[in-house]
């Protein structure tokens, strides 16, 4: 699987009115991705807008609409949603609705959102890893566009 995109989904606010998770998660599924998937081209949203709390509303709104884009013009989205997260909800289902493989990291595997809008849930960052390390993450997404043909 050569030269792929993907896009990092995940809690970034989730339910902090004034501040953010850690975002450590985002390192990590993209040092996963781009050591375990030949060519992987990734879009990490945090690394490229960190200081997005601080936006206007013109800027925020932008940006908000211009990543949901993005992700159904990626090839793969990877959402790590340890809890709920609704940014990541619309990202799931926007990706979800333009054809494109879900891969969801979370335990909250009979969340609805989770459970419906995912075609692959794995429970941890740990099961991530050794997916993607076995090869079966870049065999998993051509799969995926072999069967949409």
């Amino acid at each position: 699987m050569k030269g792929r995109s993907f896009f990092i989904a995940g809690i970034i606010q989730g339910s902090i009115s004034d501040g953010v998770h850690c975002q450590d998660y985002r390192t990590l599924v993209k040092d996963i991705l781009t050591e375990h998937v030949e060519g992987a081209r990734v879009y990490c949203p945090f690394e490229n807008h960190p200081d997005s709390l601080n936006y206007d509303d013109e800027k925020a709104r932008r940006v908000f609409f211009d990543h949901i884009t993005m992700v159904t013009e990626s090839d793969c989205l990877v959402a790590f949603v340890p809890q709920a997260s609704m940014g990541t909800a619309v990202e799931m289902y926007a990706a979800r609705e333009a054809g494109r493989p879900v891969i969801t990291i979370s335990p909250l595997e009979n969340n609805w959102t989770v459970k419906f809008l995912s075609d692959m849930i794995l429970a941890g960052m740990d099961e991530f890893g050794e997916f993607a390390a076995s090869g079966g993450l870049a065999a998993f997404v051509e799969e995926f566009y072999r069967r949409e043909r």
